[in-house]
């Protein structure tokens, strides 16, 4: 599986309830060689980019350059209704997304980012064996996360019940991250994830993929 990398460019900045949005035109080729191509939004001062939401893949074309002709021709007024379509998109799912599933969600991509550290320098060179560990453990991190994204609302809950043999987390409480962790291994010991030695040779031969996959899991919010 061969991806291109993501390519981002402004488009300029939109106005909406008195807050200024960055807009900007991303592009990515997928392993049918097809150029895809969305429109991601952050509020101007929104910092590392975890407030950036963005819109579902809008153009599917043969070439980049195909895409970028077309977002040029989007006026202003279709791209201030892409941004508030974007946003009610964003809202109702985390309204849909239950406290308890957001919890584990946040604390697993919070652990993942600061072990993968910039996946962008990795895409090309030598990696050294203690980079690739730290990879593999966000990489196991990350199949964690996804599954539990997956998982219905109420049976995950119950899952947690049996798991924690009735003991509630209390995000309150000095114990919670302890409880979570409980949870987390039970998990991840249950996975088929591939031992370290397969998962190395396979990423060193996609890294693209592995970044496109990690980017979208947590940068975007959605599942891959």
């Amino acid at each position: 599986m061969s991806l291109d990398r993501l390519r981002s460019r402004s488009v300029g900045y939109l106005e909406r309830d008195g807050e200024t949005w960055s807009c900007f035109l991303v592009t990515f080729r997928d392993e049918d060689l097809r150029w895809h191509g969305y429109f991601s939004f952050r509020p101007k001062d929104g910092g590392n980019g975890d407030s950036e939401i963005r819109t579902a893949d809008i153009f599917i074309e043969s070439s980049e350059s195909e895409i970028d002709q077309k977002a040029r021709g989007l006026g202003r007024p279709l791209l201030s209704g892409l941004l508030s379509s974007a946003l009610h998109t964003f809202e109702q799912s985390e309204a849909a997304s239950p406290v308890l599933r957001r919890h584990f969600r946040k604390l697993l991509a919070e652990n993942s980012r600061e072990l993968a550290g910039d996946w962008e320098s990795d895409h090309e060179g030598d990696i050294d064996i203690s980079r690739l560990r730290s990879l593999y453990a966000s990489y196991r991190l990350d199949q964690v996360c996804h599954f539990i994204a997956l998982t219905d609302t109420a049976n995950f809950e119950m899952a947690v019940d049996q798991i924690l043999e009735g003991r509630q987390i209390d995000f309150r409480a000095k114990d919670q991250l302890q409880l979570s962790m409980i949870v987390v291994e039970y998990i991840e010991n249950r996975l088929p994830i591939p031992p370290f030695e397969i998962w190395a040779e396979d990423y060193l031969s996609n890294r693209q993929a592995y970044h496109l996959y990690a980017f979208t899991l947590h940068r975007e919010g959605r599942l891959p």
